[in-house]
């Protein structure tokens, strides 16, 4: 890339309309460009970035074992309602109808069309097991897009399924596909996590989620600051059992006049919040469900669904709550009625503890889970920091983190619902067995950038940089600079090293901040030290330079950039 000619630029002022680092370094640097809310073009820094940052990809699918193929970014809407999905994913596609007036979507996952694909291979179980993916665009209906590339509305995904006659063999492909992710996100040198996941709307046996970490993100990971123990929030099992050991005093009515939250109840009765049991009054799937847990505890919606095989949760309407004789503000599970009562596990430990009373204005204390009757009981809570770590009992600690990719155990939901069938050596009809494995290739550019940024720009790492080495030549109406520069800008782009020239008319200040701001590993600077047969070496992440005569350059750069890849293997 020649600066002085080829499509290049920069932004000087600060990008206001980004709400994170990697937003806006990819902004400024030129990388990419917005062109409406939650969708951005890529530029030709940004597009070579992702492109390396795909054949890392690629490579390690490939030496996996799975085959690529390409698939369509348009789904027939019938495909999903036979595997349930459409309303599941409804909200998130882009709904389109053609000339013929049949709906389609533009969708955000393609399990339907893989099952398809592969009907035409699979008749026996000879046939199998086998893995297939594909690198392509991918559609979602994103309400609130943000964090730059983070969460779009266009974006480019990896997603890969395996095929297996029976359980045992999916085991056998899953593994193999989780190790090469282990080895492909350890080559983009990114620092990661795995956590157990909720298998969501995609079904399944096992979910498995692959995190950036971050100092942004949507997810909470919740880990172990003993063990290697580590999860999702919506999943992280709360087993705290801080059994109090008083006895159960007699229940008692007291007034608690305005006090309507929480809060407002353990400043009136000077209570610690862990004394109190507050109520969430929800709507599941059309029923009044009352949720009791602990005052300081938040309810964890998935963990509630799945107790009850729910399908959708809202809090309560009026309309609603008047069915039942709960009193919102008030509300307790003591002769509560026409309402499904369930409780969290930690009020069984808990003892004389204060809650809702179902009349304005007043609470019971001392109240104890003798003194009421409860549908359903179970872990329907968030677990909070400091919390015991469920593995080994060490305490739990939260860090943020960018989902960049996930595996599934999905079973046979997809090849039941679509009759993908294989004929076994019982002679009898049997669904195929599928995993799915999926990576977002933006966001593992965004969050390469997250972890690897300073008040100057970006820091690639060798191995995803656009380009490893860029020569800026100081004064360009020097022939000994430019012949100089011209000589090791051709040479290394013959051995094969991505580089870049700076060859402008620009002041040197400019030049080094513009190189630092695109984020290449390694800068050589061509100026007046040429007359003495030297040029100078600079890494983007160290400070310090390095004279070095200008027959030895080619052998130091490659030793670099040797030294540069083994810190990502």
């Amino acid at each position: 890339m020649r600066l002085s000619k080829d499509f290049f630029y920069t932004i000087k002022e600060n990008i206001a309309d980004e709400d994170s680092i990697s937003g806006k370094l990819l902004v400024k640097s030129g990388m990419i460009k917005k062109v409406s809310n939650g969708i951005y073009a890529k530029m030709p820094l940004g597009k070579k970035t992702l492109k390396n940052i795909e054949n890392i990809v690629r490579k390690n699918m490939d030496n996996a074992g799975a085959c690529e193929l390409s698939m369509p970014a348009l789904l027939p809407m019938e495909v999903f309602e036979k595997t349930g999905r459409k309303n599941a994913f409804g909200s998130s596609m882009f709904k389109l109808n053609d000339r013929y007036n049949r709906e389609y979507a533009l969708g955000p996952t393609h399990e339907e069309l893989f099952v398809l694909a592969s009907m035409n291979k699979v008749k026996s179980y000879r046939d199998l097991p086998f893995t297939i993916y594909q690198i392509g665009p991918k559609y979602r209906d994103e309400i609130r897009p943000r964090l730059g590339l983070i969460r779009i509305r266009e974006f480019l995904m990896k997603d890969a399924y395996s095929f297996d006659k029976d359980y045992e063999g999916l085991d056998v492909s899953y593994k193999i596909m989780f190790d090469a992710y282990h080895r492909l996100f350890t080559e983009l040198g990114i620092e990661y996590t795995v956590v157990k996941a909720d298998t969501g709307a995609m079904g399944g046996l096992l979910s498995e989620e692959f995190h950036a970490i971050t100092d942004i993100g949507e997810d909470v990971l919740v880990l172990c600051d003993s063990c290697e123990y580590s999860s999702n929030l919506e999943v992280s099992q709360n087993v705290s059992k801080e059994q109090e050991n008083v006895e159960e005093k007699e229940i008692q009515l007291v007034e608690t006049p305005n006090a309507h939250t929480i809060e407002e109840v353990c400043n009136y009765l000077k209570l610690d919040i862990k004394k109190t049991v507050k109520a969430m009054l929800m709507n599941v799937d059309d029923e009044l469900v009352v949720f009791f847990i602990r005052g300081d505890r938040e309810l964890n919606e998935n963990k509630v669904l799945k107790l009850l095989g729910g399908n959708e949760i809202n809090f309560a309407n009026d309309e609603l709550i008047a069915k039942s004789n709960a009193v919102p503000g008030y509300t307790g599970p003591i002769n509560l009625e026409s309402a499904k009562i369930v409780i969290d596990n930690e009020i069984l430990n808990m003892k004389n503890f204060c809650c809702g009373a179902n009349k304005i204005g007043y609470h019971y204390i001392n109240a104890n889970i003798k003194d009421f009757k409860y549908d359903l009981i179970g872990d329907i809570v968030n677990v909070k920091e400091g919390d015991v770590c469920p593995k080994c009992g060490g305490k739990l600690i939260f860090k943020k983190g960018i989902e960049i990719g996930n595996t599934f155990k999905l079973g046979t939901k997809y090849s039941e619902s679509l009759g993908l069938n294989y004929l076994g050596d019982d002679n009898k009809n049997h669904p195929v067995v599928m995993g799915c494995y999926g990576i977002g290739i933006e966001r593992i550019l965004s969050a390469i950038v997250e972890q690897n940024n300073d008040d100057k720009g970006i820091i690639w790492p060798i191995n995803v940089a656009p380009y490893k080495v860029a020569i800026v030549v100081i004064n360009p109406k020097d022939e000994k600079q430019y012949e100089a520069g011209e000589k090791l800008y051709n040479d290394f782009n013959k051995l094969g090293i991505d580089t870049l020239i700076d060859d402008r008319t620009e002041r040197a200040g400019v030049k080094f901040n513009d190189i630092d701001l695109i984020g290449i590993p390694i800068r050589i600077t061509v100026g007046k030290k040429i007359n003495d047969n030297l040029v100078e070496i600079k890494l983007r992440n160290e400070e310090e330079t390095k004279e070095v005569k200008i027959e030895d350059v080619e052998e130091e750069v490659q030793n670099i950039i040797k030294r540069l890849s083994k810190v990502n293997d």
